[in-house]
């Protein structure tokens, strides 16, 4: 399945059913009256959040959404049928703008969590409403309320425990087809990932997910290489492992254009917890890496540095056991913020 993490769609809420002019008719009764029933509610369109989807490539071949209308009222008082609404299923994660792409009105980030982003029309009165003691026999009924109409921009951000970043080509497409399942397209080239994959590693008898985002480069924040676009799936990571290729002559530049580019687009993550690794160290000798490692420590504040190779499967087991410490931390951190605003 394609990966989409952006879609523009036009929604629509049904039209509510006209009222029925109607009078009773019966033989043996000679003043029947009024008896016009109302018409239906028109369909609400709905958006829900499902767990068996992580991409929005559903709404690139239908862009357009419309509710059922409510059924016209009839006589003997029968009130017309409601319009079925319509649902339209999101992955976990989804944010709903308005047009513009810039107000937020939905974020949802649980399953069955919904939102109901247009209400259906009203539907008529029928004559019946109208008859008063003055008025036995009115003629008056109302047609129903027009639905609303809106475009929306979806916006998904992939919710993962961790986040792998770094310039293009470092290997974490290859570090996460090493510890998951995950089959990531591997190359030689810049920019061999294109889009976000997830991946599933497991510590001990626990579990967390790994998101691998296309490669930064300098500027990514205003756009360029594959652009800010995928900086917005790291805001929901808990962890970021930031991939250093040691093979590289200025690891320390390496390091300090990745954390300016997250420090320039803001929205938090440039305060998540990092863990940094020397991947590919297979390729340099032991007096290499510590030229390497001493050059990195110069910039930055973590004093652990991580070695690694995904190749040779070195020190795969203590950086996943890193990633599951700072991801329980992050995790206990929220529960206590949020007992603490409860208490």
């Amino acid at each position: 399945m394609k990966f989409l993490d952006q879609a523009k769609i036009f929604v629509q809420s049904g039209n509510g059913g006209a009222g029925a002019c109607s009078f009773r008719h019966e033989k043996y009764i000679e003043f029947g009256g009024p008896d016009g029933g109302d018409g239906g509610r028109g369909g609400d369109v709905i958006i829900k959040c499902v767990d068996a989807l992580n991409t929005l490539i559903d709404f690139r071949y239908q862009q357009h959404f419309k509710a059922e209308n409510g059924r016209f009222g009839r006589g003997r008082n029968k009130t017309g049928g409601g319009g079925a609404d319509i649902l339209l299923k999101v992955p976990i994660g989804t944010q709903v703008f308005l047009e513009k792409n810039k107000d937020l009105i939905a974020d949802l980030t649980k399953v069955g969590q919904y939102i109901n982003i247009l209400r259906g029309g009203d539907g008529g009165f029928g004559n019946l409403h109208y008859k008063t003691s003055t008025n036995q026999a009115p003629y008056r009924a109302d047609s129903g309320r027009l639905g609303k109409k809106l475009w929306l921009w979806l916006r998904l951000k992939l919710i993962a425990d961790c986040g792998l970043i770094g310039l293009p080509n470092v290997g974490k497409s290859t570090f996460l087809a090493t510890v998951t399942r995950a089959r990531p397209k591997i190359g030689d080239y810049p920019f061999t990932t294109l889009h976000p994959n997830l991946g599933v590693a497991s510590v001990a008898s626990e579990e967390f997910i790994l998101a691998d985002i296309p490669g930064l480069i300098e500027g990514a924040h205003e756009g360029a290489g594959l652009g800010d676009r995928f900086l917005g799936h790291i805001e929901r990571c808990r962890v970021l492992l930031h991939l250093i290729d040691c093979t590289i002559d200025n690891v320390a530049k390496s390091y300090l254009v990745i954390r300016n580019e997250l420090n320039q687009y803001g929205n938090g993550i440039e305060n998540k917890p990092e863990i940094i690794a020397l991947n590919k160290c297979d390729a340099l000798t032991s007096d290499d890496i510590e030229k390497k490692l001493a050059q990195l420590k110069t910039v930055t504040k973590n004093s652990q540095i991580l070695l690694l190779s995904s190749i040779t499967r070195t020190g795969l087991k203590n950086t996943l056991f890193a990633l599951f410490k700072k991801i329980k931390e992050s995790q206990e951190s929220i529960t206590k913020d949020l007992t603490d605003e409860l208490t």
